[in-house]
This record gives C-alpha cells, structure tokens and sequence, in this order.
C-alpha cells in the first residue's frame, strides 16, 4: 500500500472576511484550538449578518476562554476597526 501526498492548500486571501474572523481571535487564549475556531466561526458569522452585539457573537460561540468574555470582545473589536470594519 503507498500512501499520496496530501493535496496542496491554497492560503485564503487576507481581505476575505473568513480571514479577518479568523485573525480577530488568534491571538485569544483558550483552553484548546477547536475553542478559538468555534469563536472565529461566530465572528465571521456576526460579520455576514451582524443581527445581534458582538458580545453576544462572542458568549454564543461556547468557547471556553482563558480571559474574561470583556477582554476577548474588546480584542475582537480593536482587531477588527484596525481592519476598517465598524459596528
């Protein structure tokens, strides 16, 4: 049996709001990545359809942070309007 090598991954581009979520809460302390991809996941689902607070974006994702849901959302938001994006 041989084995392939794995397909090639094409980086997303940076200006993409998938990227832009995803980069917003790299930088989050969490108990385990899989925490910090469910938060992302809630961002760019905020940045689609921003229906509710970012606050709320960030209580709903269910991540089990290591600082207060205060500090992650105050991250968020500064990565965010550095990035041009306003509530």
């Amino acid at each position: 049996m041989s084995t392939k090598k794995p397909a090639a991954v094409t980086a997303a581009d940076a200006t993409t709001l998938e990227a832009i979520a995803y980069a917003s809460v790299r930088d989050i302390p969490v108990v385990e990545p899989h925490d910090r991809d469910r938060l992302g996941y809630n961002v760019w689902r905020w940045l689609t359809s921003k229906k509710d607070p970012l606050e709320m974006c960030v209580r709903s994702a269910g991540a089990r942070l290591l600082v207060s849901e205060e500090q992650a959302v105050a991250a968020v938001r500064k990565h965010l309007q550095d990035k041009g994006i306003t509530e």
